[in-house]
């Protein structure tokens, strides 16, 4: 994928035709940084020939518009940069080549510019300046030892992640994506989601790539250059995606979507970043390779990338060069993959979106809203007038002490937990939000626009208040404030299934468990399966019920009973399938039924799981016990007496289910229980 040269031998130069009006193709601010004809700048190439990829957004499959994009992309800069490398080869100090976007970044003097710029193939050159992340605001840090986590996420629950977690939608199966300072991979909030880890060894290809392979900042990088595994110089990074994935356990989530995996690529060096090196992590995510950067692969792309960066026109970013990063993001958006971006810590001042990447049509910019759901006073606000005249945040989610994880440095004394606030923090809840969407409707996989116009349409209405900026008023939605509101992923979740369900509930009736639910709408339903558990892990389907609804029909309600439910803790939940076999689940309902006639208790000590059944006679049977992990494992199972203990040393301490059964075969009792 890349093409870095560094030259230790000069060669005869190949003699080239010159392009008329070539000082025109010059950027000004080039000139000014290359004044001295014996000094070498970096600058990029941005070649005449750019690819037109609008046939990508017929084919229907991500994997189809991936491997497409990346065969144009990559067939239009080989064929059309052959003459330019050849001359490079020989007249630069290095250079690098790009397919992403057919340009070049190039190491050279006054004359090498001049010299470029005549050539006809060559569109035009710009600087290469210092790009920066969205600095969060402070923080507070709570030690890894200590602390392990406090379920106070608040911002998970604000936009009804566990919700979507409890209908079964956790992220599984999505790979989010972040290109920052770096991974602290090893951090246990973040190792289980890492894609290159197995549980047992690691694999850093098309899991991890380094842009970064000379200093940008002052001084030197803690890190080092060119990894070939992940490290984070910052603890950005580390926090960002911590609050797409991360979580200890499932007692101890940080992340939105749990269960997804995540891949990265560094591209700022200590916070600092170049185009080059964003648009380098731009073009392996599209197509990443392996560790020496080869094999190109466009199925191992993400599904999702965050970012948070930018580069106002204070740094050297203006209108003359935006278009350069448009025409990235634009075509990492042609191979179905969703760009979020941080709109920025810039306000409270209108027109405030105002630096790449957030500035684009074609990305999903984030505003930042706090615990009472009003929008940070730090979070940039639009409209964009530095480039395009358009309305921009394009939503907004909690970015206000937002909990998350640190590293930095791959050491593990620096593991720790810290609650810092900006847009970088709103960003990634939104990119964790995608991946939940896409675990619930993975049919929805690379249709860019349809993930988008789903969030924005679920999302809560906020309303901006004087002064308005742009065109706004008190009613407009979306506004150059909150954008279409504020991120509710239950809501999109819920809009993006083929049902809308208003409730599912259950209740005893008698010895029955009678399961009752009702949707607003049916525009692709078949069947509902309905499903019980004894542990909210191993189901059965209990019974099947046809959809009756239609997509204009109003509510629609169902019932079922079960006649059958076991004595103690039922979880219940329903499939519902359309009518091309797709499935989707519903949220989990937990019933306890009353015991019949008997009571099981169970206690620990010294080593022994203690039992008792409590019930008239229950002396003079003999019943069956078992006791399951919590996944729902038979581990022990004996016939016992009414009263008394189990041992099993080789079981770690934890939690455990017991079930008994009378004589007959019929389920008595279940009781969690600590052993």
């Amino acid at each position: 994928m890349r093409q870095l040269i560094t030259l230790l031998l000069l060669a005869p130069l190949a003699t080239f035709a010159q392009s008329p009006n070539w000082e025109s193709k010059i950027d000004p601010k080039l000139r000014e940084y290359a004044s001295n004809p014996d000094s070498a700048v970096e600058f990029l190439v941005i070649m005449q020939e750019q690819a037109d990829l609008s046939a990508a957004k017929q084919l229907k499959k991500k994997e189809e518009k991936g491997r497409y994009v990346f065969q144009t992309l990559a067939g239009l800069s080989q064929q059309t940069q052959r003459n330019i490398r050849d001359m490079l080869h020989v007249e630069a100090e290095s250079f690098q080549s790009f397919w992403i976007i057919n340009a070049l970044w190039v190491k050279g003097n006054k004359t090498l510019i001049e010299k470029v710029a005549k050539m006809p193939e060559v569109g035009r050159l710009e600087i290469n300046p210092v790009w920066h992340l969205q600095e969060p605001k402070d923080g507070f840090t709570s030690n890894l030892a200590e602390d392990r986590l406090t379920p106070d996420s608040w911002g998970l629950t604000k936009i009804n992640a566990d919700d979507v977690w409890n209908m079964g939608f956790t992220g599984a199966g999505v790979v989010v994506g972040g290109q920052d300072t770096g991974y602290e991979w090893e951090h246990p909030a973040i190792k289980e989601k890492y894609r290159g880890w197995d549980g047992t060894t690691a694999d850093h290809n098309y899991n991890w790539h380094d842009a970064i392979r000379s200093l940008i900042g002052a001084g030197g990088n803690s890190c080092g250059l060119d990894l070939s595994e992940p490290c984070d110089d910052h603890n950005h990074g580390t926090h960002t995606v911590g609050t797409m994935t991360g979580g200890e356990d499932a007692d101890h989530i940080i992340g939105v979507a749990p269960d997804a995996k995540w891949m990265g690529c560094r591209n700022m060096e200590e916070g600092d970043g170049e185009p080059s090196t964003y648009i380098e992590c731009f073009e392996w995510f599209v197509a990443p390779t392996d560790l020496n950067d080869d094999n190109p692969d466009p199925a191992m792309a993400p599904h999702v990338i965050n970012n948070s960066w930018g580069c106002p026109t204070s740094e050297g970013c203006n209108s003359s060069n935006f278009a350069t990063m448009e025409d990235v993001v634009n075509n990492v958006r042609a191979a179905g993959i969703v760009i979020v971006v941080s709109a920025g810590n810039s306000g409270s001042g209108c027109e405030t979106v105002d630096s790449p990447a957030a500035i684009y049509d074609g990305v999903y910019s984030v505003g930042a809203t706090n615990s009472s759901d009003n929008i940070a006073g730090f979070s940039s606000r639009g409209p964009v007038t530095v480039y395009t005249q358009i309305m921009k945040p394009d939503i907004s989610a909690p970015g206000v002490n937002i909990k998350s994880c640190i590293g930095h440095d791959n050491d593990p004394g620096s593991y720790s937990y810290i609650n810092w606030q900006g847009t970088s923090m709103a960003g990634p809840h939104v990119a964790g939000a995608v991946a939940l969407i896409f675990s619930a409707r993975p049919d929805l996989i690379g249709d860019v626009d349809a993930i988008e116009n789903v969030i924005n349409n679920t999302a809560v209405a906020k309303f901006a208040t004087a002064p308005f900026c742009g065109n706004d008023n008190g009613s407009s939605l979306p506004n150059n404030v909150y954008g279409h509101g504020r991120l509710d992923v239950l809501a999109a979740v819920n809009a993006a299934l083929p049902i809308e369900l208003l409730d599912f509930n259950v209740k005893a009736n008698g010895r029955s468990a009678l399961l009752s639910w009702t949707t607003a709408s049916e525009i692709d339903c078949s069947h509902f399966t309905l499903q019980r558990s004894l542990n909210g892990i191993n189901w059965q389907n209990i019974g099947e019920v046809s959809c009756k609804g239609t997509p204009t029909a109003g509510e629609t309600a169902y019932t079922f009973s079960d006649d059958n439910p076991f004595q103690g803790v039922n979880y219940y939940r329903f499939e519902q399938m359309d009518y091309s076999g797709k499935i989707f689940y519903s949220p989990i309902r937990i019933l306890t039924m009353s015991q019949t006639g008997y009571t099981l208790r169970m206690s620990s000590g010294d080593g022994k799981a203690y039992y008792q059944v409590i019930g008239e006679n229950a002396g003079k049977e003999t019943w069956h016990l078992q006791i399951c992990a919590i996944d729902g494992r038979v581990l022990i199972d004996r016939a016992v007496g009414a009263k008394g203990w189990l041992e099993a040393p080789e079981l770690p301490s934890g939690i455990y289910l017991a079930v008994l059964h009378h004589p007959n075969g019929s389920l008595v009792a279940t009781e969690k229980f600590i052993w």
